[in-house]
């Protein structure tokens, strides 16, 4: 057949027309993407690293994967768990095929079952801060949580509450103790939960308040427990875990009891001593002197405001608890002193002898663990009163003594001695110490020189009267530079050392009197 040249242009026009229509509908058929530049129009999603499929868009793909975990979970009563990651890389294509959703759905299931975590159980994670004990239920947590406080509530008057906590987001259970009674009577109120029980108690508590209050003798107090409360913050949640990572519940109830040493500060005030510090913190004192590496011994000066180190031993939960004890004791007043401001600190004369006096106390003592933290006295009742010991004391700073040269070595203690020399004493009354003639001799302390001259077996001599009523003897001087009723002040320079009266050799003795009689200067040197 012979086609006219007219029909040939009408076949390639129809031919055109028809490949343009169906280039266009390919972008309108299911499972091919549109041609969208140049946003990602095209997404690969893998699970794990394992490609599931691709989707249109994200949002599908984020879709497919809660419903395959939704299928998963369905066929089980118990929670499943899933460790799954879901990556997707986009890319913008002209051409490209999408999985359709069941695909996807499908695939993604397929590698979801691969990566199930088998054997999780719900598990009670008890937090005592930070300290995190994982136990199988509810009733363990309890009976651990209980034992903490049995060794503190032998009649078992208490009882620990778990409650959900308002303050957290979270579910979250907190727990504390209440005391059985409090329980039977909020349970009783639930119960009855009527108006009539509410006026009923309204009508007591005001007949309550409207009775006098009578005045107890200490012994007719109800004595024992009368508070208890954690000392630490326990938060209890329930997560899912291998229970091969639970704590056993006696494991659990070892550790939470279990003492360990802790460090604990106490701060000296005035008055304290170390005796003292050491009865408070219930610690021997041979440790505390081990714990702190400014205290030597016993006898190591302590001042207000320095802190000392010492441990204590107290379980990971503490409990705080508040006992109602009776007692009987002799006691004694504190100290009432008067001052005398013409006197120095350390003239004391006693006033007023004191005496010990008796009573009977019932007090509220609150304990942590078994560390005694605060007492009240709440009744009292006096046998016999004391007689507190009354003093008067001066408030003037005393004077200080030096040693009254540079250097010397000590030839002759205070006390009893071998006679030296003819004409010595076998008592000695002061101190020697050997130096080399012209060493300069220096007031110990600032005073008014009494005499300064020769005083037959010192030798040259120099006395001083100092304000507290003390004196001081320079003796076997070489040479003396002050003369008598000359003020000297402290570390002025008095005279020259030597070898003058009933001397042995070049030294320096010297003298401290207190009340006229002679004294060991060692312990009067330095103050």
């Amino acid at each position: 057949m012979h086609l006219t040249r007219h029909y040939k242009r009408l076949r390639v026009k129809r031919l055109t027309v028809a490949v343009v229509v169906a280039t266009i509908g390919l972008f309108f058929v299911p499972g091919f993407v549109r041609y969208i530049k140049p946003e990602n129009n095209m997404f690969t999603v893998s699970i794990n690293g394992v490609a599931a499929g691709t989707t249109a868009s994200v949002e599908e793909a984020r879709k497919c994967f809660l419903e395959a975990r939704r299928n998963i979970n369905s066929a089980t009563d118990t929670l499943t768990f899933i460790d799954a990651d879901m990556t997707y890389e986009g890319s913008s294509v002209d051409w490209g095929k999408i999985d359709s959703d069941t695909t996807v759905i499908s695939n993604m299931e397929n590698i979801l079952r691969q990566a199930v975590i088998p054997d999780l159980s719900s598990t009670y994670e008890v937090k005592i801060n930070g300290y995190i004990i994982d136990l199988a239920s509810k009733d363990e947590v309890l009976s651990m949580l209980e034992a903490a406080i049995a060794r503190y509530d032998e009649d078992n008057m208490y009882s620990v509450v778990l409650e959900p906590d308002a303050n957290r987001e979270l579910p979250v259970l907190s727990a504390s103790l209440s005391s059985n009674e409090e329980i039977a009577e909020n349970e009783e109120v639930q119960k009855t939960g009527s108006l009539m029980a509410g006026i009923d108690l309204a009508c007591e508590l005001a007949a309550m308040e409207a009775q006098p209050e009578i005045e107890l003798r200490p012994e007719e107090y109800d004595l024992g427990l009368i508070s208890m409360k954690f000392g630490d913050k326990v938060e209890v949640a329930e997560v899912y875990i291998d229970p091969k990572d639970r704590t056993p519940l006696d494991v659990a109830t070892e550790e939470v009891t279990r003492e360990e040493a802790k460090s604990d500060i106490y701060k000296v005030v005035s008055g304290d001593t170390l005796s003292g510090i050491a009865i408070k913190v219930d610690v021997p004192m041979e440790d505390l002197i081990a714990m702190n590496d400014f205290l030597e011994d016993q006898n190591s000066m302590i001042r207000p405001d320095d802190e000392i180190i010492y441990s204590v031993p107290e379980p990971k939960l503490s409990i705080i608890r508040t006992e109602r004890m009776y007692y009987e004791e002799t006691y004694d007043l504190p100290v009432v002193v008067h001052e005398r401001d013409d006197w120095y600190t350390s003239d004391v004369e006693v006033l007023v002898q004191p005496s010990a006096g008796f009573h009977k106390v019932v007090s509220d003592i609150v304990f942590e663990n078994t560390r005694e933290v605060s007492l009240e006295e709440i009744a009292e009742d006096v046998v016999y009163a004391p007689v507190a010991k009354e003093i008067m004391r001066g408030t003037k700073i005393p004077p200080t003594y030096i040693k009254p040269i540079y250097g010397g070595r000590m030839t002759s203690g205070f006390g009893p001695r071998k006679r030296p020399t003819r004409g010595a004493s076998s008592y000695h009354k002061g101190i020697d110490w050997a130096t080399p003639v012209g060493t300069a001799v220096y007031a110990s302390c600032g005073g008014t020189v009494a005499k300064a001259g020769w005083g037959s077996g010192y030798g040259y001599v120099v006395y001083i009267n100092h304000p507290d009523g003390r004196q001081t003897r320079y003796g076997h001087l070489s040479k003396v530079l002050v003369s008598a009723g000359q003020t000297v002040s402290q570390g002025q320079k008095i005279a020259l050392s030597g070898n003058t009266g009933v001397s042995t050799g070049p030294h320096i003795h010297f003298e401290i009197l207190v009340g006229g009689s002679q004294v060991n200067p060692l312990k009067y040197l330095g103050q």
